[in-house]
């Protein structure tokens, strides 16, 4: 069967984002013996007349959709992306009659609420790279689609839970050959890569345990570093590593410096640090392995809020982390997120200055969190009569502490307006 696979984000936010998910769906279909062809439409102004184009040429017999983020996340000018997608779905209906899937990070988090709105024929939940071979192979045969897990069909609740979460060992990495890049690549373009998925932390606003499970798997060292190789081989020699926390479990992150280092000096990386559980021997394998930024969700500097979060750190450990990776040399991005349960003008301030002591090389401020289905920030908002319990947070909602509303927003561009490192 030939399959199109299309990238439907075309949201930039801080850096052009390549589709690593639609990457590993079109390895696992095109090892599953099927055609596979890949649109991403970044940076495709008539990306409709590409979509006809591509479709007449290769006939599908399956269209599948990513869809990446519902929003922006952003409480003061919220933006919402779906309707650009619906548009493809729509358009993609008119030109075959073939069966549209949708699945992705932004789906997952709402399946039944998405399917509705795009009016797609069926979604997959979870991880897709077993359940779309599995679907694929049910539409070729005729049988029975509510058998595989994680599949979401019009008017039903997902099946089974989410898709098969499978060891990794027996997951396909990226094939750099797939990656549809600029063609003049620029400092912006870093190729994605995961070499673990799942995260035991359960911060009280995140959806990524209900997305990828909360026991952390690995793809074998050896395995990513060969595929790095053959990344370097193309040509391309700047990855920024998506794992959730790059530092757990700790070994891991040891020998995958280590990998990382045999592939030679030609490389630069990007990863995400847990403020927690980090040494100066790790920071200094980092950095002898080619790691040049690091991003630190620290969120808060009030002890507090971090504990309302479910944060398994203090201010003191982010304060030794920024330090150490700065006498190593990589750069420092963080991440404060204000307004959640608990916060108040004074822990507002208390941030704020712990924030400024770090010395960042790159700040990002969120006022107001965006409230995810299942997460205890969603509980605690319906507790507090912020959100009836039957939304289904499709349309984004934020909670925003009481007594906020108004100082909050405005508090945070007064302060940011001295500081050219910080952005919103």
């Amino acid at each position: 069967m030939n399959i199109l696979l299309i990238s439907a984000n075309t949201e930039t936010v801080f850096m052009v984002p390549l589709p690593l998910g639609l990457n590993l769906l079109a390895v696992a279909a095109g090892n599953a013996g099927h055609g596979v062809t890949l649109l991403d439409l970044m940076g495709h102004r008539d990306y409709l007349s590409l979509i006809r184009d591509t479709i007449e040429e290769i006939r599908p017999g399956a269209i599948a959709l990513s869809v990446r983020n519902i929003d922006n996340q952003n409480m003061a000018d919220p933006r919402f992306f779906l309707d650009p997608v619906r548009e493809i779905v729509a358009f993609c209906r008119h030109c075959s009659e073939a069966p549209i899937i949708v699945g992705g990070a932004g789906f997952s988090i709402f399946p039944e609420a998405v399917l509705r709105y795009l009016d797609a024929d069926m979604g997959i939940c979870g991880e897709g790279e077993v359940a779309l071979v599995q679907l694929l192979a049910a539409l070729e045969s005729g049988e029975e689609l509510s058998r595989i897990s994680g599949i979401c069909l019009p008017g039903r609740t997902v099946q089974n839970g989410c898709a098969e979460r499978a060891a990794l060992s027996t997951l396909p990495l990226p094939d750099p050959t797939l990656w549809q890049l600029p063609d003049t690549p620029n400092q912006d373009t870093w190729i994605p890569f995961q070499t673990r998925r799942g995260c035991p932390m359960r911060c009280s606003y995140c959806s990524t345990p209900a997305l990828e499970g909360t026991t952390i798997r690995t793809h074998p060292v050896q395995a990513v570093v060969e595929c790095v190789r053959r990344h370097v081989a193309c040509g391309l020699n700047r990855f920024y590593f998506v794992d959730n926390v790059f530092n757990l479990p700790s070994a891991y992150a040891h020998k995958l410096c280590a990998g990382l280092r045999e592939v030679g000096p030609g490389i630069s990386w990007r990863c995400i640090l847990y403020p927690g559980f980090i040494d100066e021997e790790l920071v200094r394998n980092m950095a002898e392995a080619g790691c040049v930024e690091v991003s630190l969700g620290f969120e808060s500097g009030n002890y507090h809020i971090l504990a309302n979060m479910k944060k398994k750190f203090s201010p003191q450990q982010v304060q030794s982390a920024a330090q150490m990776l700065d006498r190593h040399g990589i750069r420092r991005s963080g991440f404060l997120l204000l307004g959640g349960p608990g916060e108040t003008r004074e822990s507002v301030w208390e941030s704020l200055a712990f924030a400024d002591s770090l010395n960042l090389d790159t700040l990002k401020l969120t006022a107001g969190i965006r409230i995810y289905p299942g997460t205890a920030v969603a509980r605690i908002a319906c507790q507090e009569g912020m959100i009836n319990p039957r939304d289904d947070l499709l349309m984004p909602r934020f909670y925003l502490a009481k007594g906020l509303e108004e100082w909050l927003p405005h508090t945070v561009r007064e302060w940011m307006k001295n500081r050219p490192n910080c952005v919103s």
